[in-house]
């Protein structure tokens, strides 16, 4: 049952965002904001790293009922059998790396990426590093992860969820993402840095902050960020490239930018367990790449998650 976030009836939503995403969802608008005011289930992922999934169900369910995330079988849907608690960082799980809490939607992008043991990867924009801690438990800390951000203020949390999670096949870098588009990795990550308008229900502030103009400058980088990550793929290679955010332009806009420059670049179809939206093949009378009907777009209301985007890219 859906809980409301209070007071947001004082929200104040700008006319802009009411027109373009009335434009977007057309009937779905009222249910997409009903979703976006209310608050998000909370969620955790197993570090197998650290305990195995059956054992920590053990533990961990006599104070919390569990349910199984259908897409990523470390996920748990999780609330306290006692009374309301939103504190799972204060358990000993989470302090000792047992579990990381973790939207469920935002699980994806990792497991769309579908990391090998002794393989090379890439995390572009790998800060706080809910997906790397993910993609290294997928490597069983074998290979390496370069765990990249520009961002110098977010690396200190990186590397405190990384230590508390047992990682060691991860090096932390501090770089803009064009730096690798040299190297060769089997498999990159890029979960852009965007407008995050499938995270209101995180955080009402992504919605006061939201612009026209905020969106162009993401599209302005996600650009650079989107060739860069192909780029710096081998032959045969994958990258997902992931948003938390609903803009087409940021979304099914950058992978057609993508195909529509690079003749070696195959969009893949993303096969999982999960209620998803259509993908957005034009907007704003601008036409994307057909191609783009592959990618996976889900809305808060579709799984009661955030909002996300993810597409699976192959280098030929």
């Amino acid at each position: 049952m859906l809980e409301t976030i209070p007071r947001t009836e004082d929200t104040v939503v700008k006319e802009k965002f009411v027109e373009r995403y009335k434009s977007l969802l057309g009937n779905k608008y009222d249910e997409f904001i009903k979703y976006s005011f209310s608050y998000i289930r909370k969620t955790v992922r197993v570090n197998t790293l650290k305990i195995g999934v059956s054992n920590l169900k053990k533990q961990f369910s006599d104070d919390w009922n569990m349910l199984q995330v259908p897409w990523c079988k470390e996920g748990f849907w999780v609330d306290y059998k006692r009374e309301k608690r939103f504190d799972i960082g204060n358990t000993p799980e989470h302090q000792l790396g047992y579990i990381y809490v973790q939207d469920a939607a935002s699980m994806i992008p990792a497991v769309v990426l579908q990391p090998k043991p002794g393989e090379k990867i890439l995390d572009m924009c790998a800060a706080p590093g809910s997906k790397t801690t993910q993609i290294a438990q997928y490597m069983n800390n074998t290979g390496v992860v370069i765990a990249n951000d520009p961002n110098s203020k977010r690396l200190a949390a990186l590397g405190i969820n990384l230590s508390r999670c047992g990682v060691s096949n991860t090096v932390i870098t501090h770089q803009q993402g064009t730096f690798y588009r040299k190297l060769e990795f089997d498999r990159v990550l890029v979960d852009a840095p965007c407008s995050a308008t499938g995270t209101i229900r995180k955080s009402l502030k992504s919605l006061a902050m939201w612009s026209p103009g905020l969106v162009r400058k993401m599209v302005s980088i996600q650009k650079q960020l989107i060739e860069a990550g192909f780029l710096a793929l081998k032959k045969g290679g994958v990258m997902v490239y992931s948003t938390c955010t609903l803009e087409p332009e940021e979304d099914e806009g950058m992978v057609s930018y993508l195909l529509n420059r690079h003749s070696n670049a195959q969009l893949q179809e993303i096969k999982l367990d999960i209620n998803r939206s259509e993908s957005i093949t034009s907007f704003e009378k601008v036409d994307f790449n057909p191609e783009v009907k592959k990618c996976l777009r889900i809305y808060p209301q579709d799984n009661n998650t955030e909002g996300f985007f993810i597409a699976r890219i192959k280098k030929l």
